[in-house]
């Protein structure tokens, strides 16, 4: 509803009807209508109404009224009959147009959000799953179908699979200065220990099964511990890098004040994008050259060989991960805590799947296969 005065005459506008009445019949007419028309017969009442919300703008139309208008969002109006609003601090918000209240903060709680019990749950799931496999292989650590590609590296990936199912707690309830420093340092250095152990065994499948031809030129570094060197130098550049990136621009919790104008977002910033972009590239390189070295060395027997297994693994991870970049960048607040969070456990199920499950299946459900003459047969008869 809105009032305009002339010199003689008023229009009254009422749901796009517009009826002109003589400025002494427009009491009766307007009586009742409320508050906002008590407004504009500044000429005719000599006095104001207040009404919650609404400052009054100097539209003079012909000196006869003023013209109320709404505050704009984030703001108030100061006093009764002011000209002007008042705009609320960036941690409060107008509560009806008539004060300004602390805004609501957010964050994946464990008390209010749902989804973060439901992440818990999984991870504790596939941390106990992981925890079970690891405790089926050093049970079984003498047989073949373990001790092949290295038992050692194998109890190193799974033990950084169980690390990285629980880093997921970092991500979740109130950041604060040590989760937000630790949660994409400790996950980058334990997914690259991780990869990097896929990365030794599919080179040392390569490399043991070239030296079982005479004359091999690859016999000389079957005794050296390669598999080893290649762990330790990998994982040393990541932590390198995330303590440099610690040393110069650490992740710190913030307010995130200017994304939602009615809620407070409680994050963690990262700092440097710079370092944080550098730290996941450099685990989507460890991940790219193990796939090419692991699909290099697909062909080779099939019992002593897991290349084809490491292949599938790491396909999963690329695809995760390139899938991650664009869903990380098109969501905002505590959804792209949530974007990350799903991409950590779907890459480490993804490994643990495509390496561990079909092992286990030999060894509890066809334990006939887990025979070192099969293994033998298969490696003279490929090497011939």
């Amino acid at each position: 509803m809105r009032v305009e005065c002339t010199n003689e005459k008023v229009k009254y506008v009422v749901a796009k009807e517009v009826t002109q009445v003589s400025q002494s019949h427009l009491e009766r007419l307007l009586q009742g209508k409320g508050k906002a028309v008590e407004h504009c017969l500044l000429k005719m009442s000599g006095r104001w109404s207040e009404q919650s919300g609404l400052s009054q703008s100097l539209r003079a139309l012909n000196k006869c009224c003023f013209k109320c208008l709404p505050c704009s969002e984030g703001e108030i109006p100061n006093e009764t009959d002011s000209v002007s609003c008042l705009k609320c601090p960036e941690d409060q918000w107008p509560n009806d147009m008539t004060e300004c209240v602390l805004k609501p903060i957010e964050f994946l709680s464990y008390k209010n959000d749902t989804i973060v019990l439901l992440v818990s749950i999984i991870s504790l799931f596939c941390f106990f799953k992981t925890s079970t496999i690891l405790g089926i292989f050093i049970l079984f650590r003498d047989t073949p179908v373990v001790r092949a590609n290295n038992q050692t590296l194998s109890f190193i990936l799974l033990v950084f699979i169980m690390l990285s199912f629980l880093c997921v707690f970092l991500f979740l309830g109130r950041p604060t200065h040590v989760t937000c420093m630790l949660r994409q340092t400790s996950f980058g250095i334990i997914f690259s220990v991780a990869i990097s152990s896929i990365l030794a065994k599919t080179i040392m499948v390569y490399m043991a099964f070239k030296a079982t031809k005479p004359g091999s030129f690859w016999r000389k570094f079957i005794g050296v511990k390669i598999t080893n060197c290649v762990v330790f130098f990998c994982s040393f550049l990541q932590v390198l890098l995330s303590i440099i990136w610690l040393s110069t621009s650490s992740p710190f919790p913030e307010k995130n004040t200017h994304l939602y104008q009615d809620k407070i977002i409680f994050q963690c910033n990262e700092g440097s994008m710079l370092a944080f972009s550098i730290l996941l590239g450099y685990m989507g390189l460890l991940a790219a050259v193990s796939f090419i070295v692991a699909f290099v060395a697909r062909n080779l027997p099939d019992s002593f060989n897991e290349a084809k297994n490491i292949t599938f693994s790491m396909l999963v991870v690329c695809s995760v991960w390139v899938a991650f970049i664009p869903s990380y960048m098109s969501v905002t607040g505590k959804n792209t805590v949530l974007v990350e969070i799903f991409a950590i456990i779907s890459s480490s199920v993804g490994i643990l799947g495509c390496i561990f499950f079909p092992k286990c299946f030999i060894i509890l459900v066809r334990p006939e296969l887990n025979a070192k003459s099969g293994f033998s047969r298969k490696i003279i008869k490929a090497a011939l």
